[in-house]
């Protein structure tokens, strides 16, 4: 009987609390409609009809909600709204493959593609949904990777390697997803990294087999003197000659070298000053003007009468016509002449390198700014060259915001301009 009564008192307190809650939630809206019947039924002279309208605003008030509530996880915070937070706290699995900007595969226990997102489809071609992820690789290490994966064993990373339509490499790992059987294919490219690596070793190989050359000859030349030509003096002569040669060669060497490393460095150049390159066109060929005697080379120079003028450091700028000018009185002296020509437009100064010689093949000339890069090994030896030449002027320009354009065709010399922004002062004339 006790039981009885105190679930009836709790019964009734809950019904209570529901009530004053609905009318707490409801009570702007009850006062502002008795409000509004109470002055129409004043106005009408109909109290009885007013006081039947003000009983049903208070039934329905109080009258449950048809409304579905919003439901919300216990446990969980809503918002103003009722919305699960958590849920939209937690992205879908769509959502988190789109965010990632390396290749993702997302299989299940089968290998059937579930998940691809934009940058697998880019990197390996559309990848839809439904399709066996093992027809999509041919390479033998790719399926091993992927049955390993079906079969449950521990996968290690593996390097996969694209070679069309360009090469790429990629370090693909395995990720197992619950305990249903699937698994993500995470495919991390490392491309530049091995281009990186194989230039720092093509380097290497390249400067060792430079020092080595001349270093043999000396230390032969060495040997010679101090045995058969120990009386000699016509051959000590000459051989003294030769070893001077090449001792100077790798100088030129090491100063390249060093040149290179400290552009390297330094990609982008300080402060410059306001140069005028046109000027410094016409003294950079006075200074180099021996030279194109030597190689018995006629000079046209096509300068403006306004100056030119463009922000640059002046020393390096001198450096990267030098080698211009040089390059062309070594490599195009059959041509017997030699054009310079310093022109602008609206945003940027043109220098302009051009020899009559032999032309450099079409499939050369995206590689000639390599560093060691050469196109006739034995001539650029014989001249003297490094090949590092062209690789200093690409990293110059490169500090200075500049370009270089190369435009050759074999039997009619080639033309090497360099490229440089307009100083801001004479941008506004």
């Amino acid at each position: 009987m006790a039981s009885d009564n105190s679930a009836s008192l709790s019964s009734a307190r809950r019904l209570a609390a529901r009530w004053r809650m609905r009318l707490r939630d409801q009570a702007l809206v009850i006062a502002i409609s008795l409000a509004a019947v109470v002055l129409m039924s004043v106005i009408a002279e109909r109290l009885f009809l007013g006081l039947v309208a003000a009983i049903a605003i208070l039934v329905a008030a109080f009258l449950p909600s048809r409304a579905p509530r919003a439901q919300t996880v216990v446990g969980t915070p809503a918002g103003p709204s009722g919305r699960n937070l958590e849920r939209e706290a937690h992205p879908s699995g769509l959502e988190l493959a789109a965010a990632i900007g390396e290749p993702l595969i997302v299989c299940d226990g089968n290998g059937v593609v579930l998940i691809a997102n934009a940058a697998a489809s880019l990197a390996f071609g559309q990848i839809q949904p439904g399709e066996l992820v093992a027809l999509r690789f041919r390479s033998p290490e790719m399926h091993d990777v992927v049955e390993a994966a079906l079969a449950g064993s521990h996968v290690r990373p593996i390097d996969y390697a694209e070679r069309v339509p360009i090469e790429r490499s990629f370090k693909v790992s395995v990720t197992r997803i619950g305990e249903d059987g699937r698994f993500a294919l995470h495919f991390r490219d490392q491309s530049e990294t091995r281009r990186i690596d194989r230039m720092r070793a093509d380097f290497i190989a390249n400067a060792s087999h430079e020092l080595r050359t001349p270093l043999a000859s000396i230390s032969g030349f060495i040997e010679t003197l101090r045995g058969p030509a120990r009386n000699d003096a016509e051959a000590r002569e000459r051989f003294l000659q030769i070893m001077h040669t090449q001792t100077g060669r790798m100088a030129r060497l090491i100063d390249d070298l060093l040149s290179l490393s400290r552009l390297e460095m330094k990609p982008l150049a300080g402060a410059g000053a306001v140069v005028d390159l046109a000027a410094l066109a016409r003294e950079v060929t006075d200074s180099l003007g021996q030279m194109i005697r030597d190689n018995e080379m006629a000079l046209t120079l096509d300068l403006p009468d306004e100056p030119v003028r463009v922000l640059a450091n002046a020393d390096e700028i001198v450096q990267v016509v030098e080698n211009l000018v040089e390059n062309a009185c070594k490599y195009g002296q059959s041509g017997k002449r030699l054009d310079i020509a310093v022109s602008s437009d609206r945003d940027e100064a043109a220098l302009c390198v051009r020899d009559h010689g032999p032309g450099i093949p079409a499939e050369h000339i995206p590689r000639v700014t390599e560093r060691f890069y050469r196109v006739d090994v034995e001539n650029s030896r014989a001249q003297k060259g490094t090949g590092l030449g062209l690789a200093i002027v690409k990293h110059i320009l490169t500090r200075h915001k500049g370009r270089l354009t190369i435009r050759s065709t074999p039997g009619d010399g080639a033309a090497f301009t360099i490229h440089l922004p307009l100083a801001k002062d004479q941008t506004a004339q």
